[in-house]
């Protein structure tokens, strides 16, 4: 999430920034059922798709995290820390699944129960994965626990996060690879304070790989061999990217395990990153860059490589404040969208489009509206849309519809 200093009194009035769990089983059906699909149609360009919204439930309390379970339920996340549950056929359950308010910090607007995702083995286990701020300072924290069973958390790995409130990432998501991935903010304030985007010895401002099926020594969890910097001296071994705000939302393409991170600009530009699974290490610029241009040159080392976004607007004396990352469809009901990310903005909910080009590049354009603040951008077991909306406190299924191609078309290609 993102608090700046050219922040508007309606973004200042809500949350600032404010998932898709990619399960391996789960990733395997839904790529099945949209390559079956494909067979009979194929992907139309992003000027004929325009997306369309149903309200299907309201009366959540703040909803900033959503993620699909096996047997066809979603779970969303409020920030004062409940897990509540709905399902097509009987809604919103009135009551929360799990609670753990009693260990979240919720202060300074942008803490709170910030992610959730199922385990894989979720049918046979009930485990669920959580990040949050946690009491009595708000350290960032990542934890699991039976679904049915809040008093066995177990906290999993945290970084201290005291000094300001803003700035916590906390999206959380399996890969087809099997390991978990967390994104942490930066640390907050403005200006990348404690310079912890490019600092490797830090988790602030990064993407996290961790092994949960295994334990090593006393961590509750292994880093995996292959991650990027598990052999450089000094550096943090969990992390495998870096040069990141805020990653408040990022997803995992069920399909190619490749990932999609939205991460919240400074007050300049907002940024989507596509990183392809041999990309581990890879430093998305911040704070040496902010999107594309240059934001503070002492950062910038040279012979450094920065992976560019494959998507940024401007974010400055404009209506968007906060990129909300979203995720890929991958579902059967539209087999024209197979293939398309979509992405938003807390402040704008314009939805933006972004497909990779069989010939390299990318393919975008501007596809419709979300309703008011989205927070949160996910998909059911079928791999079909849903979308929160914050202080509304709505859920809103997604669908795509076929449009007439507009006389010299919206899309863009880099």
């Amino acid at each position: 999430m993102s608090q700046r200093r050219r922040c508007t009194a309606t973004m200042l009035a809500g949350l600032l920034v404010l998932a898709l769990s990619a399960l391996p089983l789960t990733s395997v059906s839904v790529a099945a059922t949209a390559a079956a699909g494909m067979s009979h149609s194929r992907p139309v360009p992003l000027t004929e798709l325009t997306v369309v919204s149903e309200q299907v439930a309201s009366g959540l309390r703040r909803p900033i995290a959503i993620t699909g379970l096996p047997d066809g339920r979603m779970l969303i996340a409020e920030k004062n820390g409940t897990i509540r549950a709905y399902h097509p056929d009987t809604g919103l359950a009135l009551e929360p699944v799990l609670d753990l308010s009693a260990r979240v910090d919720t202060s300074d607007n942008e803490r709170g129960l910030l992610g959730i995702t199922p385990a894989p083995n979720f049918a046979r286990t009930g485990i669920l994965y959580v990040a949050y701020t946690s009491l009595p300072a708000g350290a960032l924290t990542l934890a699991r626990l039976p679904i049915g069973a809040p008093q066995r958390l177990q906290v999993l790995l945290t970084q201290e996060h005291a000094e300001y409130g803003n700035h916590n990432g906390g999206q959380v998501a399996f890969g087809r690879d099997g390991y978990l991935y967390w994104s942490t903010g930066d640390g907050g304030h403005a200006n990348d304070p404690f310079k912890a985007g490019q600092d490797l010895g830090t988790l602030l401002g990064k993407i996290v790989r961790i092994d949960v099926n295994r334990t090593c020594g006393a961590k509750p969890y292994c880093v995996p061999s292959t991650n990027p910097f598990v052999r450089t001296p000094g550096a943090r071994p969990e992390i495998w990217l870096y040069g990141l705000r805020n990653p408040w939302r990022f997803s995992v393409d069920p399909v190619d395990n490749s990932l999609w991170v939205g991460d919240v600009g400074q007050g300049l530009i907002e940024e989507i990153n596509h990183i392809r699974p041999w990309q581990g290490g890879a430093n998305l610029g911040w704070s040496c860059k902010e999107g594309t241009p240059v934001f503070d040159p002492e950062q910038c080392r040279p012979g450094v490589r920065y992976v560019d976004p494959v998507f940024e607007y401007e974010h400055f004396l404009t209506e968007s404040c906060s990129v909300i990352g979203g995720v890929v469809y991958r579902g059967s009901r539209t087999p024209e969208a197979w293939g398309t990310y979509v992405a938003s903005d807390y402040c704008a909910p314009r939805v933006f489009a972004v497909r990779p080009k069989r010939d390299g590049g990318y393919e975008t354009a501007t596809i419709g509206n979300f309703p008011t603040q989205p927070t949160a951008i996910g998909t059911d077991v079928h791999g079909e849309l849903y979308v929160l909306s914050d202080f509304p406190g709505w859920l809103s299924r997604v669908r795509f519809e076929r449009v007439r191609p507009v006389s010299g078309g919206g899309a863009t290609t880099r």
